[in-house]
C-alpha cells in the first residue's frame, strides 16, 4: 500500500496530525510502538483530560525561541478544537482558570480522534516497534515489526521523556541527531520538588498538608496551592515553578500570598495581645503547619512579647519563604520534557526540517513547553494541525 506521510506516535500531536492531513486526501499511516494509541490523553487530568485552555496565549510556553510557537497557536486556537469536542457530543466543564475537562473521562478525546482519523481514511498500526528509520530515493522508509514502510513525508510525534511506564522514550531526539538536528538540554518539567536532609525532616510529617502560596523563582512566580508530600514539594504552584528551577536557583514562597502580612500581625498584636503566634498563625495556614513554623523557625509566645522590629522580620520571612530543594522526582512523575529538538532547525508555520525535506516534528519532542492547565495539549492540537495542513 503506497502511503504519502508516515507518523511516528499516536499521541495527541500524532493523531492530530494524522486526521488533518487525512481530510485533505492524504493517505497516512501512523506507527504506534505502544498497545494502544494515546496513553497519556487517558490518564491525563486525573481520567478526565484537562483537552485545553481557553486563556492559552504564547506567553504560556516556554522554549530557548519564545516566538516560535506564536505561528502555529495563532492559526489552531482553543475554539477550534472546542469546536470538534461539541461537534462529538462530549460534554465539559471549566475546572479553574480556564482549564476544560471532559465530563465523563479522557477516553472520549481518544475515541474522537480516532473516529475523525477513521473518517478520513488514516491508517493506525499499534504494537508495531520502528527498528530503523533512513532516507530513500522518495522520501523516508521505516524497518518496522511489520516490514517495511515508505513515504515522501515522515512525522516525529514520539513525545518527551516524561512518564517512562507509559512508554516514553528518548526515540524521537534520536531521529533528530540522525538527521543533523540539534537536540537541546532535556529535563523534567512540571514535577514534584524533593528535599533532604534537615530540610525534609522539618516538613516530612507534614504530608498531605496543602495551603495557597505563591511560588517564585527569578522574574517568575505562580500563585495556586503547594502541597506537602513524605519526600518534598507538590501541588500545582510547584509543579509550574519547577520548569523555572534548576538545582542553585533560589526559590521563594509567599506562604500568604493574599494578606498584607506585616499589617495583619500588628492588627493581630492589638486585637489579641494574649494570643499566641502559633494560635493566630494557625487562623490563617494550616494548624499543623503555623504550629510547625513555630516550633522550628519562630519563638511563640504572646503577640504583645514581640516588638515592632520581630514582627516585621517574621512578615517578611512569611513572604519570602526559601526553600532548598535538592532535586526533582525527575521523569518517573513529570507531566512534561523541557528542551527537546531545536526550533532554529525548524519552520514555525509547517514544522518541517531544514536541514532535510519532508521530515517534520510535533507536540512535546519539540523544544516547546507548555504550563499546567491543557497548554500542552493545545501544544499537541495546534503544531499537528500545522504539519497536517502542509504535508
Amino acid at each position: 500500500m503506497q502511503h504519502d506521510a508516515l507518523i511516528i506516535g499516536a499521541g495527541a500531536a500524532g493523531l492530530m496530525c494524522a486526521l488533518v492531513a487525512g481530510q485533505r486526501g492524504r493517505r497516512v499511516l501512523v506507527i504506534e510502538h505502544a498497545n494502544r494509541c494515546g496513553k497519556k490523553i487517558l490518564m491525563s487530568g486525573g481520567g478526565r483530560c484537562n483537552f485545553t485552555n481557553t486563556g492559552t496565549t504564547p506567553a504560556n510556553f516556554l522554549s530557548a525561541n519564545p516566538h516560535f510557537c506564536k505561528s502555529a497557536l495563532a492559526r489552531y486556537t482553543p475554539r477550534h478544537f472546542i469546536d470538534m469536542v461539541e461537534r462529538h457530543g462530549i460534554a465539559y466543564h471549566e475546572k479553574e482558570l480556564g482549564q476544560l475537562f471532559c465530563d465523563d473521562s479522557s477516553k472520549q478525546i481518544v475515541k474522537m480522534l480516532l473516529d475523525e482519523c477513521a473518517q478520513a481514511g488514516v491508517r493506525i498500526e499499534t504494537n508495531c516497534s520502528v527498528e530503523k528509520v533512513e532516507s530513500a530515493a522518495n522520501g523516508y522508509r521505516l524497518r518496522t515489526a511489520l516490514g517495511n514502510f515508505e513515504a515522501q513525508s515522515l512525522v516525529i510525534a514520539t513525545g518527551g521523556l516524561s512518564i517512562p511506564s507509559m512508554g516514553a522514550s528518548g526515540f524521537g531526539y534520536e531521529i533528530a541527531r540522525q538527521f543533523g538536528h540539534t537536540v537541546l538540554p532535556t529535563r523534567a518539567g512540571l514535577v514534584p520538588l524533593t528535599l533532604s536532609g534537615k530540610h525534609q525532616e522539618h516538613y516530612a510529617d507534614l504530608a498531605g498538608v496543602a495551603l495557597p502560596v505563591s511560588a517564585r523563582c527569578g522574574k517568575t512566580s505562580f500563585d495556586n496551592a503547594m502541597l506537602i508530600t513524605h519526600r518534598g514539594l507538590s501541588g500545582p504552584s510547584i509543579l509550574q515553578i519547577s520548569s523555572y528551577w534548576e538545582p542553585g536557583k533560589e526559590l521563594l514562597l509567599d506562604l500568604l500570598p493574599q494578606q498584607d502580612i506585616e499589617a495583619f500581625l500588628f492588627e493581630r498584636q492589638h486585637a489579641q495581645p494574649g494570643a499566641e503566634l502559633k494560635t493566630v498563625l494557625g487562623d490563617v495556614l494550616p494548624k499543623r503547619f503555623a504550629q510547625r513554623l513555630c516550633e522550628q523557625w519562630f519563638t511563640n509566645k504572646p503577640m504583645r512579647q514581640f516588638v515592632h522590629a520581630e514582627i516585621r522580620a517574621m512578615a517578611k520571612l512569611l513572604g519570602h519563604w526559601p526553600v532548598v530543594a535538592s532535586g526533582t522526582e525527575g521523569y518517573r512523575t513529570a507531566e512534561v520534557t523541557l528542551g527537546g529538538v531545536d526550533t532554529d532547525e525548524l519552520s514555525s508555520t509547517t514544522l518541517a526540517s531544514k536541514k532535510s525535506p519532508g521530515l517534520h516534528f510535533i507536540g512535546e519532542v519539540v523544544d516547546v513547553t507548555g504550563h499546567l492547565g491543557g497548554y500542552n495539549f493545545q501544544w499537541a492540537w495546534a503544531s499537528g494541525q500545522a504539519t497536517g495542513s502542509a504535508l
